[in-house]
């Protein structure tokens, strides 16, 4: 289909309009990509500025070992040293031989001289 010269008239008349219109999106998409940047920013702030609620552990946190302590947090392998010295006291003593022991040795004092 040819180009009558009636067109290009039409044509060269409008490009003022789409050029205008072209810009005006572009300086849209900017401000709007502008505002976004701006409200994350405001949301990290206030993320950054806020107490955060303790998160729920389920239930690892909630068993008890059978010594009366609590498990470890799963990140946390360190022991108090109380808490080693202790266990190596347990693992002693289960290590000993049992021996029968008197229940009234030590109590009595011998004054007869």
């Amino acid at each position: 289909m040819a180009m009558q010269p009636i067109d290009l008239q039409a044509i060269f008349s409008q490009m003022d309009k789409v050029g205008k219109n072209q810009a005006s999106l572009r300086e849209g998409l900017q401000i709007q990509e502008a505002l976004q940047q701006q409200q994350s920013q405001k949301k990290l702030e206030e993320n950054v500025q806020s107490v955060n609620q303790a998160q729920e552990m389920g239930q690892e946190a909630e068993k008890i070992k059978d010594d009366g302590k609590r498990n470890p947090t799963p990140g946390g392998n360190r022991k108090n040293p109380r808490e080693e010295n202790e266990e190596n006291e347990l693992k002693a003593e289960v290590d000993k031989p049992e021996l029968i022991r008197d229940p009234a040795l030590g109590r009595n004092i011998d004054i007869s001289g």
